[in-house]
C-alpha cells in the first residue's frame, strides 16, 4: 500500500519499469532474470524461506522492504514463545469451531521455529527501513535503483517502527 501512496509519481515510473511479480498480480511462479526485487515481510514459514531463495537466485538486486523484512519487527515478536504455543493459541484457544492444531500443511505453510529478517536467510543488497516505509523513501529508493545506484538513506530515514 505504501508503494501506491506515491500517487502521481507512479505514472512517472510506469514507462521506466515493468512489474513482473506481486501479491496483487496473479502470477504463480517467480520469473527469471529480474533486475530488482523488493521483499516485504519477515521469513516466518517454510514457504517464505523457499520463495526467498528463489528470489535471490533470480534477482540481480534484492531489497529488504520495511522493518519486518529488515529486522523481523512485529512478526518476530512470536520468537519469545514456541511454535507449538503459537499454534495452540491460534488454532485451539481462539478457535470458533473445530479447535485443532494443523499437522498436515496442504493449505497453510508450516511455521519456522523463529521468524527471521530476510538478510539472515539470503544475501540482501539494500534495506528500506520503516513500518511502513514512506512514499518518499520508496520513491528515493526506486529512483536510485533506476539510475543504477543502491539507495543510501540519510540518518533521518534510518528509523524503525
Amino acid at each position: 500500500m505504501s508503494f501506491l501512496d506515491m500517487d502521481e509519481r507512479l505514472i512517472e515510473l510506469s514507462d521506466k519499469l515493468q512489474l513482473v511479480y506481486s501479491p496483487i498480480a496473479d502470477i504463480k511462479q517467480f520469473p527469471r532474470d529480474v533486475d530488482v526485487t523488493l521483499v516485504e515481510g519477515a521469513v516466518a514459514n517454510a514457504e517464505n524461506e523457499e520463495l526467498a531463495h528463489v528470489i535471490r537466485r533470480n534477482s540481480r538486486i534484492v531489497v529488504s522492504f520495511g522493518d519486518c523484512a529488515v529486522t523481523g519487527n512485529v512478526t518476530a515478536m512470536r520468537n519469545q514463545i514456541s511454535t507449538d504455543e503459537v499454534l495452540r493459541r491460534s488454532y485451539v484457544e481462539l478457535a470458533d469451531v473445530t479447535p485443532k492444531i494443523p499437522r498436515d500443511y496442504p493449505t497453510i505453510a508450516e511455521l519456522m521455529p523463529k521468524a527471521r529478517p530476510l538478510h539472515e536467510i539470503i544475501p540482501v543488497d539494500a534495506f528500506i527501513h520503516g513500518c511502513p516505509p514512506t512514499a518518499d523513501q520508496i520513491w528515493f529508493a526506486v529512483s536510485e535503483l533506476l539510475e543504477g545506484r543502491l539507495p543510501a538513506f540519510s540518518n533521518v530515514y534510518l528509523r524503525f517502527g
